[in-house]
């Protein structure tokens, strides 16, 4: 009974193994899939600021962003990121400031202000979407980041396509891997999260 608890414990955990290579490796295939196209908008995910302009990883977005919008793909950036505490404004209006600097004009900026971790950016977003009459979405965040980024945009309903910065900060294995083990952590999360709030 005990070398059969021991066998299928084994291999569950083979399987669990394996599971996780997969979406590793699916996340790693998925970074360079650029879907830009035509569409009502542009969100940008946000990556925190220090309190007057974003970080390196947020500005680095929010030029792609710049790049798509003056390429003519969509009219309006909407910008997530709530107030990170400490701060005495959110990190969208933050990312919003940087834009207007660029030459954005203040009415293609729409700001989300309440959200602190990816599924929320993009809950939110579709809210606004929704109050403006915005149907469609190019998705911008770093490589990585697109593979789960693009999941939970399908999960609220937002017709999105992929474009990852070409700039991103995460440039060498030694920043990458770092960050790929973080996103298929959460990514396989995120896949267990959705067995239970679809079941």
């Amino acid at each position: 009974m005990k070398k059969r608890i021991l066998k299928w414990t084994a291999l569950v955990l083979a399987a669990m193994c394996l599971y996780t290579l997969f979406c590793a490796g699916s996340i790693v295939l998925y970074a360079q899939t650029d879907e830009r196209r035509k569409a009502d908008c542009i969100i940008v995910l946000g990556a925190g600021t220090n309190g007057k302009t974003p970080n390196a990883v947020f500005r680095e977005r929010l030029n792609h962003a710049v790049t798509l919008y003056n390429e003519g793909y969509a009219e309006i950036i909407l910008l997530t990121g709530g107030l990170t505490p400490g701060n005495a404004h959110s990190d969208s209006y933050i990312a919003g400031q940087y834009l207007l600097e660029l030459g954005i004009p203040a009415e293609a900026v729409l700001l989300e202000e309440r959200s602190t971790i990816t599924q929320e950016n993009l809950k939110f977003a579709k809210e606004i979407m929704d109050s403006h009459e915005l149907s469609t979405a190019i998705l911008v965040s770093d490589p990585l980041h697109m593979k789960r980024s693009m999941t939970i945009a399908k999960d609220y309903e937002i017709e999105a396509f992929s474009s990852p910065t070409p700039t991103t900060r995460y440039r060498t294995w030694k920043t990458k891997l770092p960050f790929l083990a973080r996103e298929t952590f959460f990514y396989v999360g995120y896949q267990v999260y959705r067995i239970f709030v679809k079941a």
